[in-house]
């Protein structure tokens, strides 16, 4: 039992994953700007194929649940409700951020106590961002934050605070030269990280209602200002 599939959208990357029984057994990702909607069902079928399971098969469907960007989560979660309503399976809903922070984790060589602090990019200085601890307990709930040299000092100054994701990249000129701070280079969300979260809500049955259930966008959704031929 424990056959789920993982959708992966709240970033610039486009991630699907199939576990079973605890295992991964496939991961496809894209990083092509604004191409979900074009790759994940594309992705489904590959990472389907290559772990050597079938839709009906399955036993839920997990989908990162935010905050993220507004479209990708959009895409991800009818996609999930899709899925779910077709073949009369659970969804499960996975923090965007926790299943950072357990990736982050797997990664670190740190030894000793310690602080992961995942963010995702937002706009200009702004991130989405928690702090958890090792055991991936909430430390500081979820935030937009806009981030300044003086950010997290409480907890800089207490010990050491990993820091990861696309988000981190831009604060690291700001925060990497501090004391205690330690940046994961390079390190992006995956679907593989929602799984061991979703398998551990599947076995507490811990579901969502499909007809109520929306996204955690954290904050409202800002169109941009369409332009108009011939006009400045």
């Amino acid at each position: 039992m424990g056959s789920v599939l993982c959708l992966e959208t709240s970033s610039g990357v486009c991630s699907v994953a199939v576990g079973k029984d605890g295992i991964i057994l496939s991961c496809h990702e894209s990083d092509q700007k604004n191409a979900h909607s074009s790759q994940l069902t594309s992705q489904v079928d590959r990472a389907l194929r290559d772990a050597g399971l079938t839709l009906p098969e399955l036993d839920a469907i997990a989908v990162s649940m935010g905050p993220g960007s507004y479209t990708g989560l959009r895409i991800g979660v009818a996609a999930a409700k899709g899925f779910c309503y077709a073949l009369s399976k659970p969804m499960i809903a996975i923090p965007t951020l926790k299943a950072l922070a357990l990736g982050m984790r797997e990664l670190n060589n740190i030894e000793g106590s310690f602080l992961l602090c995942p963010m995702l990019d937002a706009r200009r200085m702004e991130v989405y961002t928690a702090v958890y601890d090792r055991n991936l307990a909430e430390i500081h709930p979820v935030s937009a934050e806009i981030i300044s040299g003086e950010s997290f000092a409480d907890l800089l100054n207490s010990g050491t605070v990993i820091f990861g994701g696309e988000g981190a990249e831009k604060c690291k000129p700001l925060l990497g030269p501090l004391k205690n701070a330690v940046f994961i280079d390079d390190f992006r969300l995956s679907a593989r990280f929602l799984y061991p979260l979703a398998l551990e809500k599947f076995r507490l049955g811990s579901f969502e209602n499909l007809a109520y259930f929306e996204p955690y966008y954290l904050k409202d959704f800002v169109a941009g200002k369409a332009r108009v031929k011939g006009l400045k």
